[in-house]
């Protein structure tokens, strides 16, 4: 300890503090990495994740994190603003890509980095490959979707349906995948696959629905440079929409999805019993309504060489289920196949121990809730959260009988419905404008609680497509 302490002093003396400033690194031709963007999310200030971060809880489970994985990850940082929901998302993911099942380890990275690429998310794409030659994969298989082998490379039609019209999936593409030969697919593996995809689809509309910046040691996500005053001082996050919009207008938008919501209360006990038609009709209404939320302005991404060599058909994406002058696909009607009583049964006995997993998942984050809107306490905000849901489930064409499609068009404004449909269906076209324009007096942690909804929501829907192909395959 008496030599090292002479050391540093020796090291003082010549001018450089122990250990070397940045500065002083610098003039020595040392290169530092800095992070392009300031903190996980460039939608969120680092300083409401960290301020929100600070519970029991939420510390356990960066410690954990840090633990098992040797990092504290942006997505986990995110997702830590909701401690119960990680909780559960980290146990079936943990399942998915590290426990015993049907696929090898290296296969689950690399169907995850396929399923990432359709969303061109190279926060996904660039993490999974570290994980694929961590694991023993080939490098080789990295160089694009042509050097994998053919079993996966059959995988490349069902993702691409499942990622942007997953109503189009038969049982026809189910069949060509298990059908015996070299490259044959058994169904305990495909169903493994099949909730990997939906999984990475789903995270991915996560990714981009917080803005959640690259890691500082992936590929794009840091710069070679001498610190900059204004880069610590500033960030686009801090350019938060609530500051630039009017405080009354955003109070007043808070004031008036109250009083919706305490209104829509009212009228289900006093409104008389509405026919299923009409209740057909309301969803129809809100189906073709949905044609026109499109966003005004869209992120366009230049896709990367090493996320552009996992697609094949770029250009197929997200289509409208319901459009004019087209024949539509029948509505799925969620009664006649549902999650409870069809697809949860399916996976549990394909892959056991994943569908009990997932039924938790979607069970805490459809009941996950503080009581709270905005500056408001002691609130019942089940109805709004059926709302995301049923909305989400709208746009992949998936009706509830009972359930009355006017409080959609209640309870979520124009600019939050261009915000669930953009990252719902094609989130690499969320921008941060779009983030900042809806629910502009909420707290983050609401915004982040919207975008857990979307997740779930949408690979909810993704699965009941393919689950129920797989049911018709089998009988």
């Amino acid at each position: 300890m008496i030599k090292r302490a002479g050391r540093v002093s020796r090291r003082r003396k010549r001018g450089c503090a122990f250990p070397p400033s940045e500065n002083c690194k610098m003039d020595r031709g040392v290169k530092i990495p800095r992070q392009l963007g300031r903190g996980p999310s460039s939608f969120i200030p680092v300083e409401e994740i960290l301020q929100e971060g600070v519970e029991s809880a939420q510390r356990r489970l960066f410690i954990e994190a840090f633990v098992s994985t040797g990092r504290v990850d942006n997505i986990t940082m995110v997702m830590g603003l909701h401690p119960e929901y990680l909780t559960s998302f980290w146990k079936t993911q943990y399942l998915l890509l590290r426990m015993d099942g049907p696929l090898p380890y290296h296969k689950r990275h690399y169907i995850a980095i396929m399923a990432a690429a359709r969303h061109q998310c190279s926060y996904l794409v660039g993490f999974h490959m570290g994980e694929f030659l961590q694991v023993g994969g080939d490098p080789e298989w990295l160089r694009g979707l042509q050097y994998a082998p053919q079993k996966l490379r059959n995988l490349n039609e069902i993702n691409k349906i499942l990622a942007h019209r997953p109503w189009l999936i038969t049982k026809e593409h189910i069949e060509a995948l298990l059908k015996t030969g070299d490259n044959s697919w058994s169904l305990a593996e495909l169903i493994q696959a099949l909730v990997l995809l939906t999984h990475y689809h789903s995270l991915a509309s996560f990714v981009f629905g917080c803005g959640i910046n690259l890691e500082i040691d992936q590929e794009g996500g840091h710069v070679f440079r001498p610190p900059s005053p204004r880069s610590c001082d500033s960030s686009p996050a801090s350019e938060d929409g609530v500051n630039s919009s009017s405080g009354s207008d955003a109070m007043e938008e808070v004031e008036v999805l109250m009083e919706r919501m305490k209104l829509l209360q009212e009228c289900q006990l006093e409104e008389e019993a509405v026919t299923q038609e009409e209740m057909e009709t309301r969803f129809e209404m809100e189906k073709r309504e949905s044609l026109l939320v499109t966003p005004s302005d869209i992120a366009e991404h230049s896709l990367p060489p090493n996320v552009m060599c996992f697609v094949e058909d770029p250009e197929f994406g997200y289509k409208d289920f319901t459009r004019r002058g087209e024949q539509t696909p029948p509505t799925f009607r969620a009664q006649d196949y549902t999650w409870e009583d069809h697809g949860y049964s399916l996976i549990n006995r394909l892959y056991p121990d994943v569908g009990q997993l997932l039924d938790e998942k979607f069970q805490v984050v459809y009941n996950l809730t503080y009581n709270t809107i905005a500056m408001h306490s002691g609130v019942d905000t089940s109805m709004l959260r059926r709302a995301i849901w049923n909305y989400v489930h709208c746009v992949f064409g998936i009706r509830y009988d009972d359930y009355d499609y006017r409080e959609v068009n209640q309870l979520l404004e124009r600019s939050l419905k261009i915000y669930i449909k953009t990252v719902a269906c094609y989130p690499e076209k969320a921008t941060k404008r779009m983030y900042t324009h809806f629910w502009r007096h909420f707290k983050h942690s609401e915004k982040v609680h919207i975008n857990l909804l979307l997740l779930e929501a949408r690979m909810q829907a993704a699965l009941l497509y393919a689950l129920r192909a797989i049911t018709r395959y089998m009988t």
